[in-house]
């Protein structure tokens, strides 16, 4: 069975000679949660990156249901983009726009330049937009600017903006990390939902050992760009995975 997303021997050194990444490679089935923990430094972001070709790898290969990623063409990426929705640490929203205008955004990829650049879009995607944020508890926000919400729901207008591509993988880079406590129980709680109801592929960094563990169903700890740890969340105490990622 062909792995939804394949990584082998993954690098990247930037131009002033920093080795983000040092010959990574794993594999992530169709249906998992997979938590990727590390510090600050350790290669997480990057990785992200160069998955969804934000950052090209130095050196491997990027495979998505089979097929190469690195080497694709803009035609094509642009095909296998709609695939994997992102939902970034710093939301990356358009402060000024509605938060209905943002969760649209993430049809930009399916329609064409003309219609996103007039932010023009059909009946059926306005809709769709308002029962994603609906079920994301923003059904009182549509008209308010993206700039007005708090960050727990500006991570949700991101999370809305991921959802409306209709992803098969989601790829959540550090998405509690500007968060309180409260709130990113809360988005990692979304996440989870997507992941166990709607059978969405979740690739999360995170940099705190208990989230990972309470909601992956897999980690994998990176440090100084290379995979220290690889397994299921349950088969490390909490004690172990500290010691791991104090390690790191």
């Amino acid at each position: 069975m062909t792995a939804m997303l394949k990584i082998d021997r993954l690098s990247k050194t930037y131009e002033n000679g920093t080795a983000a990444l040092r010959e990574v490679s794993f594999s992530v089935e169709a249906g998992e949660f997979v938590v990727i923990l590390g510090k600050s430094g350790s290669g997480k972001s990057t990785l992200m990156r160069c998955i969804n070709r934000l950052v090209e790898p130095s050196s491997g290969r990027i495979f998505l249901d089979g097929e190469e990623v690195t080497g694709a063409s803009p035609k094509r990426l642009r095909e296998l983009r709609k695939k994997t929705g992102m939902i970034f640490q710093q939301y990356n929203l358009i402060p000024r726009y509605s938060v209905q205008s943002n969760a649209l955004m993430g049809r930009l990829a399916s329609t064409s330049s003309i219609t996103s650049m007039m932010n023009c879009f059909s009946d059926e995607d306005v809709a769709r937009s308002r029962q994603v944020l609906d079920r994301l508890s923003l059904a009182d926000k549509y008209s308010h600017r993206s700039e007005e919400l708090s960050g727990g729901q500006q991570q949700r207008v991101g999370l809305a903006r991921a959802l409306m591509q209709g992803p098969e993988l989601i790829l959540a880079d550090e998405p509690v990390s500007s968060l309180d406590p409260v709130s990113s129980r809360q988005i990692m709680e979304l996440l989870a939902e997507l992941n166990e109801e709607d059978g969405v592929t979740l690739l999360c960094n995170l940099h705190l050992p208990a989230l990972a563990r309470e909601f992956g169903s897999r980690i994998l700890v990176l440090s100084e760009g290379r995979i220290v740890y690889d397994g299921p969340a349950g088969d490390l105490s909490e004690k172990e995975l500290n010691s791991l990622y104090a390690d790191g």
